[in-house]
Order: structure tokens, then sequence, then C-alpha cells
């Protein structure tokens, strides 16, 4: 087993094993038609090709454009298709593609190791870390100098889904910081700080262990903007010294060390799954219940909401409030 400063990829433990649906007018014309219950791990054509191998995404789309690329024996030349791989037979140039196996890959990524799939510099990133025989990319992002859990994979619906603002993902993390924040910096970061971007907040934030000049704090969000822990504790005056996250819902890193990784098994993705769609459903319940004059939708409720305020009478001719001066 590798050390933690040689960043070598080493296998722990082998375990073998939504999106908006498109309209009717999303779909070209020549596309085959698909079942309901097919619904479910669509990709788009041109994703589903660059991940066999067959070159990048822009070059995928001249395969369609050119006729090249058949979908259960239909010709599609029409960009905006989305395909399951796992149930359509998709041909190129009359050859197959194999269906492809879904991998999903837990890595401890080492401080110096960038996330992004590709970079100018020729710097060490995270699928370089793990094995190189499927086309896969990392789900969300660490910057460069934290450290961490981060998962890869070559599951574009299951990557979406977890990196995805709307579905909350929560993710948790150990923050060692200068000084001590007291109790009124603990309430503000609970509450929101405003960044250039809008107001960010951990849902969760507990002081873990106190030293001499610094501090580590458990900190869980569920958002994922770019260097929000370091900013918005900046902002509040604590420089954030060393960062890693620890989980994502309730997947914890276990005991990895830096640079290594081990496959996710089914049991372990269908549990971030349904992390997502109790996110899914908790935000459902909160937009339903509030909607002005409408029916509750939780749990098939037909009791109405609160009552709306009486509307204001509008003169014959006269701009809607919302429109510019």
């Amino acid at each position: 087993m590798p050390t933690s400063h040689s960043y070598r990829p080493s296998r722990i433990t082998s375990r073998s094993p939504s999106l908006r649906r498109p309209s009717a007018s999303d779909r070209a014309p020549n596309a085959p038609r698909r079942a309901a219950s097919d619904e479910e791990g669509l990709e788009r054509l041109q994703k589903v090709l660059a991940a066999a191998g067959l070159g990048s995404r822009r070059s995928c789309e001249e395969l369609i454009t050119q006729g090249r690329v058949e979908v259960d024996r239909k010709v599609i030349s029409e960009l905006g298709v989305r395909v399951n791989p796992l149930r359509q037979e998709i041909r190129v140039d009359g050859e197959r593609l194999p269906n492809p196996k879904r991998v999903v890959y837990m890595l401890y990524k080492p401080v110096g190791i960038v996330t992004t799939h590709y970079d100018p510099s020729g710097r060490s990133r995270v699928v370089d870390l793990v094995p190189g025989d499927k086309r896969v990319f990392p789900i969300g992002r660490l910057d460069r100098m934290s450290e961490g859990l981060i998962l890869v994979t070559n599951d574009g619906p299951l990557a979406n889904l977890l990196a995805h603002p709307r579905y909350g993902i929560e993710k948790k993390y150990h923050v060692q910081v200068a000084g001590v924040p007291g109790p009124e910096i603990l309430d503000k970061l609970r509450r929101g700080v405003r960044l250039a971007e809008g107001s960010v907040h951990a849902k969760q934030i507990a002081i873990r262990s106190q030293h001499k000049e610094s501090s580590v704090l458990e900190m869980v969000l569920d958002e994922g903007k770019n260097r929000e822990i370091r900013r918005m504790l900046a902002r509040l005056g604590h420089k954030v010294h060393q960062l890693k996250r620890v989980a994502i819902g309730k997947l914890s890193m276990g005991n990895l060390l830096p640079g290594q990784w081990r496959q996710l098994s089914w049991s372990e993705i269908e549990l971030l799954k349904k992390d997502a769609q109790r996110s899914i459903g908790s935000t459902a319940h909160r937009s339903g219940t509030f909607r002005r004059g409408r029916t509750s939708r939780h749990e098939g409720s037909t009791q109405r909401t609160s009552n709306p305020p009486p509307r204001r009478r509008r003169r014959a001719g006269k701009a809607s409030s919302w429109r510019k001066k």
C-alpha cells in the first residue's frame, strides 16, 4: 500500500457489484421513441459517445450531424437527442457500442491535486488517481489546496443528482481556522454571509477542538459555490489553514489515506440517491405549503393554504409594476 506522500492510486477494497424530462418538442423528428419506464438514466447522445472513447464531445457531435450514428436502428443526425445507453442499441458506422459499466470511485484527494478534467498546466488531476480503463470525471469539486472525499464516476445522471444545488446533498467538512470563532461568528455563519454571488450559510457548524492560536470547526453545507468556506470565514476574520471534506450525505471517507481510492458498492450508491430524493421531497413540501392560493401538494392534501391578500385594483392601461420605468 502506498504511503500518503506517493499519491499513487491504490485499491483498498474490490466490490464488484432527475433531470428534467425532455418534452416532445425537445426530441428530434427522427429520434426513436422511448417507453415511460426508460426515461430514467437519459444522457445526451454526444456525451455517451464521448464516454465510450470515440473522441471529444465536439467531435462526437460531428459524428451525429454527419449521420454516422444509429439509435435502435434509426439514423440520428440532429443534436439534442437523449438516450439510455444501458437499454438502447447505439451504433457508429454500423458497429455497436458495448453497454458501459457504471462505476463510482471514492477518492481521498490530496492537497495539490486539481479536480478539473482538463488542466493546461499539466498538473496532477483526480482522474489520474483512479483506474484509467474508463472515461470518468469528478462529481463536484475541491480546490487545489483542500483535501478529502471526492467521487469520480462515468455516470452522468448520478453526477447531476449529487452535484446540482437543487438536490441539496449535505457535505461535511473539518476546517482548521486561525483563532477561535465566538458565538456571534458561529451564528453569522448559520444565518448567512454575503458574498459576491449572494448569501451563503452553513447548515450546521460546531467547534470540534480548540488550540492555542487556532481551532477546528465541523461544518455541514448543502451548496457548492466556489471556495465558499474559505471566503465566508475570511470575510469574518478567520483565515482557513486546512480544509478537509469527510462525508457526502451518509457516505464517509473511512480509513482512506491521501491518494487512495475504492469502488463504491451498489448499496452505497443507492444510499446517496435516497439522500438526494429525500432532499427533493422536503424542498417540494416547502414550496407546496407556502404557495399562495394553491392547493398543498404534501401527501395529496386538498386543504387550501392561507387566504391570499386582497388584490390591488390596477388602472386600465397602466404598465405592470415589474416593468422598468
